[in-house]
């Protein structure tokens, strides 16, 4: 059994201690029980971003949300954290309220503002009761303290999955392109254009980053659900050659950035 800590034994002091359930950690009054082994909360790969910028707290909860199936990206500022939720498709997300660059309340407004639908749960210290309206109301689907129970933490972020997609229908376009993530229609300049669910996730990945570069590997990442079918051989550049002829007619170009990758311009 994990032992009482006081506070004052630990002020100011990282502490680490492995048990057989789980990982224990306090650092200026942060506690998380990390349990081990893994949960099977998340039981098909899920795609999650962390926000935060405790190297220390971000660790732990990457390591425990890949232990109970998660696909984590980790961030360490908000600027990043907008970059990633407008660039990748997240089903859930955790921002902490403080970062640098932008907070987490800035980085909700953004997304939100720009049709970023992705659950968000809020991680931080402040527990006044107007924070919590604060981040609600600005676009958190929902609000942890710290400290906090890592097994709490999977559960409302199991919830926030079970939760219907917000109803707004941000519409990408490019030129006289358009595409609804929602419905997953593509239209040329007004004309529904077919597409293979994997040209539509390449296009909507183009879309979301334009005028942009997108990378092969950040391709092959977001795209296929094994990436490593796509990095090493020339199913990327296939992909890409189909998608390109169907946008031939469009006010768009797919363009081939050598040594780098792909981007969608307007011309």
């Amino acid at each position: 059994m994990l032992g009482t800590i006081s506070r004052a034994q630990c002020l100011g002091v990282l502490l680490h201690e492995f048990v057989s359930f789980g990982v224990y950690v306090e650092e200026n009054g942060f506690q998380i029980l990390a349990p081990h082994p893994a949960s099977s909360l998340a039981t098909s790969t899920v795609r999650m971003l962390v926000a935060e910028d405790d190297a220390s707290l971000r660790s732990v909860l990457e390591r425990g949300l890949r232990e109970n199936g998660y696909v984590v990206d980790a961030v360490a500022d908000g600027t990043a954290a907008i970059e990633h939720l407008r660039a990748y498709q997240y089903e859930v997300a955790i921002l902490d309220w403080r970062m640098p660059k932008a907070d987490g309340i800035e980085v909700l407004r953004i997304i939100r503002e720009r049709g970023v639908r992705t659950p968000v749960l809020m991680l931080t210290a402040r527990d006044a009761l107007t924070d919590r309206v604060t981040g609600l109301n600005v676009g958190a689907d929902d609000y942890l303290v710290k400290p906090f129970d890592f097994k709490e933490l999977l559960a409302r972020l199991n919830a926030l999955q079970r939760r219907p997609p917000l109803t707004l229908d941000p519409i990408l376009a490019c030129g006289d392109l358009t595409l609804n993530p929602s419905s997953r229609e593509l239209r040329i300049a007004g004309v529904v254009v077919s597409l293979t669910m994997t040209e539509l996730a390449l296009l909507e990945l183009l879309l979301r980053r334009s005028p942009s570069i997108v990378t092969r590997q950040t391709i092959a990442t977001q795209v296929w659900d094994d990436e490593a079918e796509a990095v090493g051989s020339n199913t990327i550049d296939v992909h890409v050659g189909r998608l390109r002829a169907k946008l031939t007619r469009s006010q768009t170009r797919l363009e081939t950035v050598r040594g780098s990758g792909y981007r969608l311009v307007a011309v």
